[in-house]
């Protein structure tokens, strides 16, 4: 009845998933689209695409995504292979491992901080990666 199709990363470009405000997941996440949270994720997050948490996203668990824009609260470790972006709004506590970041004024920044050189593509759980 419903044809299934093979997609590739370049047809999930522009797609956005998203969770809303009020919402909970306790689990993880893997996703090749772009991803935007801002209700609650208690457990880990895999990413080709980008991360946004929204101002009133909480994570607590361990991300790992290609760019990725904060406003809202994140505890755990973050490895995000290009840019990270934390919003004025934003509270950071863990362990942060990104290419490029920028941090906005206001924004609550307690954790360690290691920048890479190499970027790595993002594995996720199946094995595959992007390029």
């Amino acid at each position: 009845m419903f044809d299934k199709v093979k997609k590739n990363g370049t047809e999930l470009l522009g797609k956005t998933n998203r969770i809303v405000e009020g919402t909970s997941i306790i689990g993880d996440i893997v996703s090749k689209a772009d991803f935007r949270l801002d209700g609650e994720l208690i457990g880990n997050f895999t990413s080709e695409g980008k991360l946004v948490i929204g101002a009133s996203g909480v994570v607590k668990g361990e991300i790992i995504c290609n760019n990725a824009d904060i406003e809202g609260e994140f505890r755990g470790k973050i490895k995000v292979l290009e840019i990270l972006n934390i919003k004025a709004s934003a509270q950071i506590h863990g362990e942060v491992v990104v290419g490029k970041l920028s941090i906005e004024p206001g924004a609550e920044f307690t954790a360690t901080c290691t920048m890479i050189t190499n970027n790595k593509e993002v594995t996720l759980k199946d094995g595959k990666g992007s390029k």
